[in-house]
């Protein structure tokens, strides 16, 4: 039969197949004449097939057919075929497989060969796949090769060792592999561990040796003494002193003589500086040498090498928390980086930058970000995005900063960012009652210049909805006030209606500012016409809008008169509240038939800025009732009954926090007996503000159709001041005019 392909061609072929059937295809061809070839125990070309069934094997293809094939290659005289023999066995066969068993023999054979080198190949193999049998039969060849004199064979005999027998050979000739081998037992052994922290004083002593002198010229790496010897041991050093005091203050000074005397104008240099410094973060160092530390990693990051960038910059963020000043101090070159060609280094600078920031450089840092974010790549976009919007909530300077930074963030890179931005920053303004015509003149402009950014636009058009008159007042403390009309802000908001931009959330945005709008514009047939439309909108979730506005428009007509005269006076609140609480307290004097029991009822839900309008002849004076009171939260309950349903009570619960700081992640929840059915609807935030500053809303419905006196018991989690915080609390004195 024709001879074989050789390894390289078949890889060459394989290489150049476009697809993975082609791929496998190619495989299984050869294969197939693979295994013709061991059939005819062809001994010519066995060891090319062997070969060729490893490089398949490393693809992921099934090789195991070779197994008897390798043991016949580990039999034969020539080296060449030992070496892809025991090769083969050791990612072929493992302790399991029956052909295992036939491996002892040949490698006593083996270990007891006249050249060193097929020994060498007998002593991996058996420290790679060896079971407890095979080396427990192997132990005395092991233990005669362990006392030859000659060194190649003792590093292969060390991975045999036990622990005194390691310990023994930091004193002969083959500290790299003692080394490696201690290393290895004290990671996956605590008592090992222990055991060889005796050895700290001796390992000082060799890695200052290498420092001073050297052991071995042969050995010389770019004028360095044995590289690779100082890195392991500087590692084994970092195991052995983590945690250690005694240990850590035995290296403190030998690690400040290698991070010192280390020359760094080659890159051998910099592998032990690197490894110095991992070790002294990494053991009960002291201050100057952590700082020392850093600094190293502050050069690294001016080096050309835009590896050796990338790793001190990881480095410096594993770091950041545990030595920030420290690494404050290298800033500006971290800012610098983020200008970096490598997208790795850019990444990796802007995870820096953002925990660098605190407090006292807010300002400064977000300005950089800031330009970064205008400039970057979109992949960084939504991760710069929110970075800066977190930073800005934890340490803005003041609340026109924080609104200022956002909107900013809205206007270069709205479409990235996070999903819940829009509802934050639209509770951030309603929270700034004095910002409120700053803000609104600020995204009125910005909506004028671009309404590609829906984020922008959803919070635009919320604002306009709110505070749509102050616009027309032409009132602003904050810049220059503009002027503007009523038809002028209603042209925005419908050319947000009719924008292909616009997706469909954003255009619900849009129609519930212009009905919003319809309380404070005299403009009331624009409006109305402008709603009708979208009466018959192909959008499912418009079309409901529409027709429920339009329901409102024709039922309370009578209570608009012309264009001239409001439905609801426009009177500006002196203090923020939610759209609910606002709308009920403008309503409370009118009168449909008269009498002072009928009273209009409209309630407003923020999530997805839906307006939902209720009627109910009967106004129910129930008083509210306070719920919880402990520790700064205290928890009020408000109660309506359902138009819909006499059973069903609606209690909307008001948490507020007296106490000098936000208590975050709030959840409320409740649980009633089985007699009861109870819903618990979406929460208006999960942020409790401090210092009564606002409140969160919750509405839950209670359906009682036996009409007995509710009891509730309430769940409340939160954390406050970096702790998480849980309590549970029994509610009975629940009003009885709710179910009456």
């Amino acid at each position: 039969m024709p001879a074989p392909i050789r390894l390289r061609e078949l890889i060459r072929t394989i290489r150049t197949a476009r697809t993975q059937a082609e791929e496998r295809e190619m495989i299984q061809k050869e294969c197939a004449a693979i295994r013709s070839s061991f059939r005819e125990e062809d001994n010519t070309y066995r060891c090319r097939n062997v070969a060729k069934l490893l490089y398949m094997h490393m693809l992921g293809y099934p090789a195991h057919f070779g197994q008897l094939e390798c043991l016949k290659l580990i039999a034969s005289q020539k080296f060449t075929d030992k070496r892809i023999g025991y090769l083969g066995a050791m990612l072929l066969l493992d302790e399991r497989q029956d052909v295992h068993l036939l491996m002892t023999n040949c490698i006593k054979n083996d270990l007891n060969h006249s050249t060193q080198y097929v020994q060498g190949l007998a002593l991996c193999t058996l420290g790679c796949m060896g079971s407890a049998e095979m080396c427990r039969d192997l132990a005395g060849e092991v233990e005669k090769l362990l006392k030859t004199s000659n060194s190649y064979l003792r590093k292969k005999v060390l991975f045999m060792l036990v622990i005194h027998g390691a310990a023994c050979c930091l004193c002969l000739g083959v500290l790299h592999t003692s080394v490696v081998l201690i290393t290895e037992m004290c990671e996956r052994s605590p008592d090992m561990l222990t055991h060889f922290r005796k050895l700290v004083p001796q390992l000082v002593r060799i890695l200052k040796n290498l420092i001073m002198s050297g052991y071995s010229p042969e050995h010389d790496v770019s004028g360095i003494s044995d590289p690779f010897l100082q890195v392991r041991i500087l590692r084994l050093l970092r195991i052995l002193g983590k945690g250690d005091d005694d240990s850590s203050e035995a290296m403190n000074d030998i690690l400040a003589q290698v991070a010192t005397n280390t020359e760094t104008s080659k890159n051998v240099g910099n592998a032990i500086l690197y490894e110095t410094v991992l070790t002294i973060m990494d053991i009960k160092s002291e201050s100057g040498l952590r700082v020392l530390a850093i600094n190293i990693l502050g050069r690294f990051l001016l080096n050309n090498d835009k590896n050796i960038r990338y790793v001190a910059l990881t480095s410096l963020l594993k770091t950041v928390q545990t030595d920030h000043n420290a690494v404050q101090r290298h800033r500006s070159t971290i800012v610098d980086c983020l200008k970096d060609l490598d997208v790795s280094i850019k990444r990796r600078a802007m995870e820096l930058s953002f925990a660098l920031v605190n407090g006292n450089n807010i300002r400064g840092m977000m300005k950089e970000l800031l330009y970064f974010l205008d400039s970057c790549d979109p992949e960084f976009k939504a991760d710069c995005a929110s970075g800066v919007f977190l930073a800005a909530e934890k340490f803005a300077p003041s609340k026109r900063w924080h609104i200022d930074t956002i909107m900013r963030v809205l206007t270069t890179a709205g479409s990235y960012v996070r999903d819940d931005c829009v509802p934050n920053l639209i509770q951030l303004i309603t929270n700034s009652s004095e910002m409120h015509a700053y803000t609104v003149q600020r995204l009125y402009k910005a909506l004028l210049d671009d309404i590609s950014q829906q984020p922008l636009v959803q919070v635009s058009s919320w604002c306009m909805g709110e505070y749509g008159d102050l616009l027309l007042s032409g009132q602003c403390e904050e810049e220059e006030p503009i002027q503007v009309s009523e038809d002028e802000v209603l042209d925005v908001l419908e050319g947000v209606l009719i924008s292909n931009l616009s997706s469909p959330v954003t255009r619900g945005y849009a129609l519930t500012a212009i009905m919003k709008l319809s309380t404070r514009f005299s403009s009331v047939n624009r409006i109305k016409r402008v709603v009708s439309i979208y009466g018959s909108s192909i959008d499912v979730e418009l079309q409901q809008r529409a027709v429920e506005y339009n329901a409102l428009f024709k039922k309370y007509d009578h209570m608009s008169g012309n264009d001239m005269v409001p439905v609801i006076p426009t009177t500006v609140p002196t203090k923020p509240a939610s759209a609910g609480g606002e709308l009920l307290d403008l309503l409370g004097d009118l009168s449909l038939t008269g009498e002072p029991s009928s009273s209009l009822l409209v309630f407003i839900s923020h999530k997805g800025c839906c307006l939902t309008a209720v009627l109910t002849h009967k106004l129910f004076c129930i008083p509210p009732m306070t719920a919880y009171n402990k520790n700064g939260l205290k928890i009020d309950f408000t109660f309506e009954r359902s138009n819909s349903n006499p059973n069903v009570a609606v209690i909307t619960i008001h948490a507020s926090n007296s106490t000098e700081a936000d208590m975050t992640d709030f959840v409320f929840q409740a649980a009633v007996p089985k007699t009861f059915q109870l819903q618990l609807l979406s929460p208006s935030s999960n942020v409790v503000p401090a210092l009564n500053k606002g409140t969160i809303t919750q509405v839950v419905k209670v359906l009682n159709p036996q009409k007995q006196q509710l009891r509730m018991r309430i769940k409340l989690t939160y954390n406050h001041r970096g702790s998480s915080v849980q309590d549970l609390a029994e509610v009975n004195n629940f009003p009885t005019q709710s179910w009456q």
